[in-house]
């Protein structure tokens, strides 16, 4: 396999560019510069200073409240969750259907405890599989402290203060509140898949560069096809990443962060990287010089991160199958401890696989058009006709 040759060659001679060493220590530098902001910002929402990174949250979870005595009620907020309130058969029917993210249920002589000084069970059930879970405990162990301070306080003013009424919840420990568990994991999310668009430059360079320094018609003419010359200089720079995205993860563990499925999500960072070195590599092998290659590549940038970042934040507010097409939704959930049924990883690798082969086919189309590689260059329209067999011979 010649390709294989052609990467051992692209791959060493990239370690051993100067340029590459610097870039690699700027990204790294970056990624410490990036952490340092993140804990920053993370520590003023936590405060009573800190803003709000979403301007109106009401809505975005929902909980069902059966509390005949409107003792909880009173005290939960409703502009951070949607509150309704309902019977015990209804709402578990609700949460089983997936239209609530949990659902409270106060006894029914909830007051009357409170007169005789008695302990209060408060339940809560949970959707686990749905990521605002974490949400709604956390407010509603928000509630409880604020219903025993007030409790308490009136029995303080009643001049009774030996007397104060307990109030449990049966459920697990407090989760991080909505701000931070977004921030954290979109902020994981998003520092995983970054280093993906820092080697854009390496497979301009690669292609581009043939042209610009004039080894293009030496590289043609050596008995390697042009489908081994595209893969072994992707699968260089794959190599690369990897190296990278090892590194980041590392210094993400060391610096606080912990992963679960660690390895899972290394691999799902890394195979996303396939596709976007394909649409990098279809645009360098069209372009006729760096400025060219560079503006073409800044604009696609754009419409990948929106495939990979506008499913993710879709799905912590609508948990919707079809989110999951981003790898970087998968990643979030699995940040989040979410069980994520097995069937569900290949919809994200599928998608990746069917990208990866369209856009690996084109490139190789692009790269061994002499038209392309030597000129003149044809229209795009053109080449689009004759890649979907319109057009075969256009003079």
């Amino acid at each position: 396999m010649k390709f294989i040759t052609i990467a051992e060659w692209e791959f060493k001679e990239t370690l051993k560019s100067k340029k590459f060493l610097i870039i690699f220590c700027l990204q790294i530098s970056m990624l410490f510069l990036m952490i340092f902001v993140f804990n920053a910002f993370a520590v003023n929402i936590q405060s009573d200073k800190g803003v709000s990174i979403t301007p109106s949250l009401s809505g975005f979870a929902s909980l069902d409240i059966d509390d005949q005595g409107h003792l909880f009620t009173k005290y939960i907020n409703p502009s951070l969750i949607n509150v309704q309130s309902s019977d015990y058969n209804n709402s578990l029917q609700n949460l089983n259907n997936g239209e609530i993210t949990g659902f409270v249920q106060v006894p029914s002589d909830s007051l009357n405890s409170i007169r005789n000084i008695d302990t209060i069970n408060v339940k809560l059930y949970l959707d686990y599989n749905d990521p605002k879970r974490s949400v709604i405990r956390d407010e509603v162990n928000s509630t409880v402290n604020i219903m025993a301070t007030a409790i308490s306080n009136s029995w303080i003013n009643s001049l009774i203060p030996q007397n104060t009424t307990q109030i449990a919840v049966n459920q697990q420990s407090t989760g991080q509140s909505l701000q931070i568990q977004i921030l954290t994991n979109a902020m994981l999310a998003i520092l995983l898949f970054l280093p993906l668009f820092f080697f854009g430059n390496m497979i301009i360079d690669s292609v581009v560069g043939e042209k610009e320094r004039k080894t293009g018609e030496i590289l043609m003419a050596m008995p390697i096809s042009p489908s081994q010359i595209i893969l072994g200089k992707i699968l260089a720079v794959e190599g690369v990443i990897a190296i990278q995205i090892a590194f980041w993860m590392i210094i993400l563990f060391i610096m606080g962060f912990k992963f679960a499925d660690p390895i899972l999500i290394y691999i799902l960072v890394i195979i996303t990287a396939l596709p976007i070195l394909g649409v990098t590599t279809i645009i360098s092998a069209y372009s006729k010089n760096y400025k060219e290659a560079g503006i073409g590549i800044t604009i696609s940038y754009i419409g990948v991160v929106g495939v990979l970042i506008i499913p993710a934040l879709t799905y912590l507010s609508i948990k919707s199958l079809a989110s999951n097409i981003s790898p970087m939704t998968m990643v979030m959930r699995i940040f989040s401890g979410e069980t994520i049924p097995f069937w569900q990883y290949f919809i994200p690798i599928v998608f990746i696989f069917l990208v990866t082969i369209l856009t690996y086919w084109i490139s190789i189309k692009l790269f061994e058009r002499d038209d392309i590689f030597f000129g003149p260059r044809p229209r795009l329209i053109r080449l689009f006709l004759e890649l979907i067999r319109f057009k075969k011979n256009v003079k």
